[in-house]
């Protein structure tokens, strides 16, 4: 009895030792990413992504819906940060909106972002129920990721992609934008 008394809460330590140190990896290696200054993930509430797309500019807007849990999302990053360096700042203003969750801006996100070698403004949407915010988008959209909308300066969707998002079709809809300095 007084063995198993012993024996009991070693196996117990042992045990969750094992689980934490899986965890301590995994989070050293996320953070291996060297942080960037110019990189910046802003928290975002349902009013001010309303607000985003829908005041008046003097360009249209890309706007970008991702996670770093989602795999097209990630496997359409690229092409979208190459896509910005050809259009942006003239033809457009870009950002995109991360739908992870709030503790993972520094853990997940600015890793990706950083990886990624992402420039443009990017925000996290931070709210409790998402419906709000993706119906202000489009009423239409059921906020599937990624989801890529291009608003015209009068906050109107003009294009819109849900799913990996059509680079030829994108570029298409952005050089018929007028370009602007």
């Amino acid at each position: 009895m007084r063995f198993t008394r012993i024996l009991l809460p070693f196996v117990l330590t042992v045990l969750l030792a094992s689980f934490a140190v899986p965890a301590q990896k995994s989070r050293t290696a996320e953070q291996a990413v060297p942080a960037d200054p110019q990189i910046h993930v802003e928290p975002i509430n349902t009013e001010g992504l309303k607000s985003l797309i829908s005041k008046p500019k003097n360009k249209p807007l890309l706007v970008n819906f991702w996670a770093t849990w989602c795999d097209p999302c990630r496997d359409e990053f690229p092409d979208l940060v190459k896509i910005s360096s050809e259009f942006e700042p003239a033809t457009m203003d870009f950002v995109t909106v991360s739908l992870d969750e709030a503790p993972d801006i520094e853990t997940k996100v600015i890793p990706f972002l950083v990886k990624m070698n992402a420039k443009m403004p990017a925000y996290l949407l931070n709210v409790n129920d998402p419906e709000p915010a993706i119906n202000a988008v489009d009423p239409k959209w059921q906020g599937d990721l990624p989801a890529t909308f291009l608003f015209n300066e009068k906050g109107e969707i003009i294009f819109k992609h849900l799913g990996r998002v059509d680079t030829n079709a994108l570029r298409e809809a952005l050089k018929k934008l007028p370009k602007k300095s």
